[in-house]
């Protein structure tokens, strides 16, 4: 059984406190992409052991590193000098017996796929490489797969947080960057590329929208026309936040490194319209959390749940399962303002029988603790009974992991 603790938090809730930070890294920034691509690795994986075994194998794709290129821009379309490295790193299970499983055919070709169907200037043969460092598990990790039963036993102590609702300034932050990658925005803006950052700041009801996006050169054939399409664009992103949020005021600033008449160094230009082109490297766990923001006002878990096993691995199963828990107790418990989730594994124990399961709540005036524990206790309790249903959702990629 697992030990539940529901608890008031005295705290005021984060849309009512006067300074409020919220970031999000679009599908093109290279921790996004290291984390979306080694996940769809996980889920591939998963799959093939599924087919072959009927089960899920040990497995963790959870070390990435994406090596930036080397890039020569230029207006009117530069080109690539030396191509990205995708390196993939830790732990799969390659066979069974005499049955072997082609891992490293798997994990190239699930990444070029990838790369194929989100970041359209990118030609995975010719602007990327590929290094697997991929090896096998260690036995005591390994054992934990063999173990019987409906549950698996955690393969590490770790902690993971989720929350809900999100803020007005933390989902404009999300909505923002889906806007700026949308197909539509793509279609009117081909000159933006993938790699997309956003930065919100609200200082009470004030709120600072600094926006990254790499253009790509190709489509721009003077310094004139970038500064013009940069300001088109600033005011449609303004436009945006106006009708989707009601604040005193929302101030928006594009690419602020930019120099008018300094040439290709004074503007944000890329060959393949992400920096990882040729500028910035990415790694695993430097990007959104779970939730798709990285939310500086709330408590967060360290753990990296890309790429991690979805069966054993409470680094991925509790990160995802936290938010999970505290959007359903935000949606289905009256009275809650704010929702915080918090799981502990020990390594070995049932991962439904986490060493505690603390929830904490913000209520709305007039509900008590008391009118909420019991009701809170049975959500949590059925979210951790149904757990291997939740595993079989993450093993098949039904839910984000950034």
């Amino acid at each position: 059984m697992a030990d539940i603790s529901v608890n008031m938090l005295n705290q005021t809730p984060v849309e009512e406190q006067p300074i409020e930070i919220c970031e999000r890294k679009g599908v093109g920034h290279p921790d996004s992409i290291c984390d979306s691509v080694m996940d769809r690795i996980s889920v591939a994986l998963s799959e093939e052991y599924l087919k072959r075994f009927g089960t899920i194998l040990h497995h963790n794709i959870d070390k990435g590193l994406l090596v930036a290129g080397e890039v020569a821009c230029k207006l009117g379309g530069g080109r690539v000098l030396k191509p990205m490295l995708m390196v993939f790193g830790d732990r799969a299970t390659y066979g069974v017996g005499q049955d072997i499983v082609p891992v490293e055919e798997i994990v190239k070709y699930t990444a070029k796929e990838w790369f194929k169907e989100n970041l359209r200037m990118v030609d995975p043969e010719e602007h990327v490489g590929y290094q697997i460092e991929l090896k096998q598990g260690s036995e005591a990790l390994t054992d934990i797969f063999k173990r019987k039963g409906r549950y698996l036993g955690a393969n590490d102590t770790s902690a993971a947080v989720g929350f809900a609702p999100m803020t007005t300034t933390e989902r404009l932050v999300l909505e923002t960057e889906r806007f700026l990658n949308s197909p539509d925005f793509k279609r009117r803006h081909p000159e933006t590329g993938e790699d997309v950052k956003i930065m919100g700041m609200r200082k009470n009801r004030h709120l600072n929208l600094t926006v990254a996006i790499a253009f790509v050169d190709r489509y721009v054939d003077s310094e004139t026309s970038y500064f013009r399409r940069k300001e088109e664009i600033t005011c449609e992103i303004l436009d945006f936040a106006r009708a989707k949020a009601s604040l005193d005021s929302i101030d928006v600033r594009v690419n602020t490194a930019d120099v008018p008449e300094r040439g290709v160094p004074g503007m944000y230009l890329t060959v393949l319209g992400t920096s990882a082109d040729g500028a910035d490297c990415g790694q695993v766990g430097r990007g959104n959390r779970v939730n798709g923001i990285i939310p500086l006002n709330r408590p967060t878990c360290s753990e990296a749940a890309a790429g991690k096993n979805p069966v054993s691995h409470v680094g991925k199963i509790y990160n995802i399962l936290t938010y999970q828990i505290a959007n359903r107790i935000h949606a289905e418990v009256d009275g809650i303002r704010e929702a915080y989730v918090w799981l502990l594994s020990e390594i070995g124990r049932p991962v439904n029988e986490p060493k505690i399961a603390s929830v904490q709540v913000i209520p709305e005036p007039g509900t008590t603790l008391k009118d909420v524990s019991s009701t809170i206790e049975d959500l949590v309790s059925a979210e951790l009974s149904n757990i291997d249903k939740f595993g079989d959702d993450l093993a098949h990629g039904r839910f984000p992991v950034c």
